[in-house]
């Protein structure tokens, strides 16, 4: 049975929630079957599966398409899409019709937007509509020219009280969740503690009403990228690059395929040929 947004919110404050990213039918199977409880559809797929700089290119026919595929291989796990940037802060109604296209073609569960206050008005039209809606507050990657880079948010006083108001006007607008990016344990805590809603966190710490990574990031796809926050669970780099390398060492030494990968024909049938 897909889990819904009443059970997920029966949660707070009972068992935390976990949330992992998936952009292809495969990895959700997987995903799925291991219990996790959510999949986010993150328009991190502009980075680590289409290999843009940043999440900013994604277009919502991107996410239209790897979201069909995650929500048909997603049987139990609650599926979240995200609203790429320019589907929704350019007004209400494209807020509207772009969430509509999201849940209507993939058949996703809820979808996902960054911003605060400010999008209060686009929350509120969308949840109208029937669709539920994830708020996304702290570090913002759409927002990643404007916070000049990937930092920690809510460290002084201002920043701190701006993310407590404004997860408490998404909350306002009908969100019934919030994602907290690298923001403080301690801020996340009171945050979690101020709303009904509840609060995946990605480097927020342990206080959040549920956890989420990106898939490719907690299997160690690459050495490259490591946060603070990041546990890797598996260094799949390592393997593959261990099994590719075998095979192009057999492939060169004609190892592979061997007598038992090739099919056979009859020496009648070959004799036949001219």
């Amino acid at each position: 049975m897909k889990k819904s947004v009443s059970e997920l919110l029966k949660r707070k404050g009972v068992l935390p929630i976990s949330m992992l990213t998936a952009y292809d039918y495969h990895t959700a199977t997987i995903v799925d079957e291991a219990g996790i409880d959510m999949i986010l559809v993150g328009d991190s797929l502009g980075n680590v599966i289409l290999g843009y700089e940043n999440t900013l290119a994604v277009t919502v026919d991107d996410m239209i398409h790897h979201g069909k595929a995650v929500c048909r291989g997603a049987k139990n796990a609650f599926v979240v899409i995200d609203m790429p940037f320019m589907s929704y802060q350019t007004s209400v109604y494209d807020a509207v019709l772009n969430a509509g296209r999201i849940m209507k073609e993939t058949n996703c569960q809820a979808i996902k937007m960054e911003g605060g206050a400010e999008y209060a008005d686009r929350i509120k039209a969308i949840v109208t509509a029937g669709i539920p809606v994830v708020a996304h507050l702290g570090l913002t990657p759409q927002s990643v020219n404007t916070l000049g880079g990937y930092k920690v948010q809510g460290k002084s006083v201002e920043a701190a009280q701006k993310i407590l108001d404004d997860a408490k006007a998404v909350v306002e607008a009908g969100a019934f969740a919030v994602t907290l990016e690298c923001v403080p344990e301690a801020l996340a805590k009171k945050v979690t503690e101020s709303i009904d809603a509840i609060t995946i966190g990605i480097g927020a710490g342990s206080y959040c009403d549920g956890q989420v990574l990106v898939c490719q990031d907690m299997l160690g796809y690459t050495d490259e990228f490591s946060p603070k926050f990041l546990k890797k669970y598996a260094n799949l780099h390592e393997i593959m690059l261990k099994a590719f390398r075998e095979y192009k060492t057999e492939c060169e030494q004609r190892v592979f395929p061997s007598a038992s990968h090739v099919f056979t024909i009859s020496d009648e049938v070959m004799e036949k040929l001219y």
